[in-house]
């Protein structure tokens, strides 16, 4: 399987556009002469067009010089990663890998084929001087067909897609064909083909104050849902960044539990607990694998006696690979799609009419948990205080995701706010991370001692991690002030 990130915009113009000289954009000193190809793709998805309203799209295309099966995730507009694959000569079906990869958006359901899209292409390569390909220009005269309906469009557009070209390239090529009459599009030729089915479904969030929560939590579904097909190939940023909203998802689920039926946000926040820890098991393996890489490399060559790095390196990838490997056991696992569609039943239901009030004094109550866990944990020495230091800084993640809550309609007060519970968040975690980091050295270097190396190193960067620790108390109590100065937090009495 090939995985190629795209960056494109569509435009389309009213019947008689022509396409405008576009030399001297960004660089760009030739265009060549067109290529013509037919293009015919089917698109797939379930019945509820779920994977187009994840920001998925499925196809299987003949045609030109990337046939095959298509999988892209992504808003038009901005990047999108393609998945390829390979077709078959009778496909009844797209295959197992890339449907593992649509898991999270089809929610375990079968895919069946939505929409035909039959293209002819004419494409122009934009060159600079040196001959180097900036970016794809193609005029498309498309005819699509809802399988489903029954409903058939016709339309003329055109897309500029990067190769070696950059943002601002793409600025100055919309501008010109802006001034030739054409109008950016924002949706996917898929979007068009099923445009009156797509209709039928209001993914908007309530209106009234209730909605900014709404909003927010199903903001963090739809990230778990987008970043489910590179996390499922080990991504790091993608793992990462799933995991987050996993979190998120949580703690917004418990601040504001009124809001939804509470025995089943409850059950739901606790499968989403199974699955923030299948994704923490290869997230922090990750990340204690680099910070020890660095450590190690960052000691004069002196310090390092025996195969430190090269056994940390082994076990870390070992532990990697089996970590790796439960998270997509997980994924694959029935259990996810269906904390998926309980998620969507959740949030996409009716939820408790309440008024500002009732949802600011939430975030309050949030925010005074995480100042008196800090405060306690302040007064706590020894290991007990470095557990109360860690139950402090769950706190405010979830104080400052409520507040995240109110950003778009607080404004700078509220994201001023979560600024400074960030950077106290960020102390606290790396107070966390010495101590996390101390376990593991001590648990290597006796390992190490009982395969008879030289434990000196780990010893080393035992006590390295233990003297940093002892720096974060004062920077902690800094940051801790400046969380609650009235400036910062006058809003949230308003």
């Amino acid at each position: 399987m090939a995985t190629v990130v795209e960056r494109e915009r569509k435009f389309s113009g009213d019947d008689g556009f022509r396409l405008p000289d576009l030399t001297g954009c960004g660089g760009v000193v030739t265009v060549s002469d067109a290529t013509a190809a037919d293009l015919d793709a089917v698109y797939w998805d379930t019945d509820d067009l779920r994977l187009l309203r994840s920001g998925h799209a499925l196809r299987r295309r003949t045609g030109g010089h990337d046939a095959g099966w298509h999988l892209k995730v992504g808003a038009v507009g901005g990047a999108r990663v393609e998945h390829q694959f390979p077709a078959g000569s009778a496909d009844a079906g797209p295959p197992p890998e890339l449907a593992a990869l649509i898991r999270g958006a089809s929610r375990g359901r079968p895919v069946t084929p939505a929409a035909r899209i039959v293209n002819h292409r004419r494409e122009r390569r934009l060159l600079d001087a040196d001959g180097r390909v900036l970016a794809e220009v193609a005029e498309d005269d498309v005819r699509s067909e809802d399988l489903v309906d029954g409903a058939t469009r016709t339309w003329h557009e055109v897309e500029v897609e990067l190769v070696d070209g950059d943002e601002e390239l793409l600025d100055a090529v919309a501008a010109r064909l802006a001034a030739a009459g054409a109008r950016e599009v924002p949706v996917s030729k898929s979007h068009r083909a099923v445009a009156a089915r797509l209709a039928g479904f209001d993914d908007r969030p309530p209106a009234g104050p209730a909605g900014p929560v709404v909003g927010y939590a199903r903001e963090q579904r739809d990230a778990i849902v987008g970043n489910h097909a590179a996390a499922y190939q080990g991504d790091e940023d993608a793992v990462h960044d799933m995991r987050v909203a996993s979190r998120r998802l949580r703690a917004t689920l418990r601040t504001f539990r009124g809001l939804w039926d509470r025995r089943e946000g409850e059950a739901v926040r606790a499968e989403l607990r199974w699955l923030g820890g299948e994704l923490g098991r290869v997230r922090d393996t990750q990340v204690m694998a680099a910070r020890l890489d660095t450590a190690v490399h960052d000691l004069p060559d002196e310090l390092v006696l025996g195969p430190v790095a090269a056994r940390l390196g082994e076990r870390f990838a070992a532990d990697l690979a089996e970590a790796t490997a439960a998270l997509r056991a997980a994924l694959d696992d029935d259990r996810y799609p269906d904390l998926l569609t309980r998620l969507d039943r959740l949030l996409d239901g009716p939820a408790r009419e309440v008024d500002r009030r009732w949802v600011d004094r939430r975030i309050r109550r949030a925010v005074r948990r995480a100042d008196a866990r800090l405060d306690e944990a302040l007064a706590v020495d020894g290991p007990a205080g470095d557990v109360a230091l860690h139950e402090a800084r769950k706190k405010y993640k979830a104080a400052r995701y409520a507040v995240e809550v109110r950003k778009a309609t607080a404004g700078r007060p509220a994201a001023r706010l979560v600024k400074r519970f960030k950077a106290l968040q960020d102390l606290l975690g790396t107070h966390q991370d010495s101590v996390v980091t101390r376990e593991v050295l001590r648990r290597h270097a006796l390992r190490a001692y009982a395969e008879g190396e030289n434990t000196f190193t780990y010893g080393l960067l035992h006590a390295r991690q233990a003297e940093a620790a002892g720096h974060d108390r004062p920077a902690v109590l800094r940051a801790r002030d400046r969380t609650r100065r009235r400036t910062v937090r006058r809003w949230l009495d308003r």
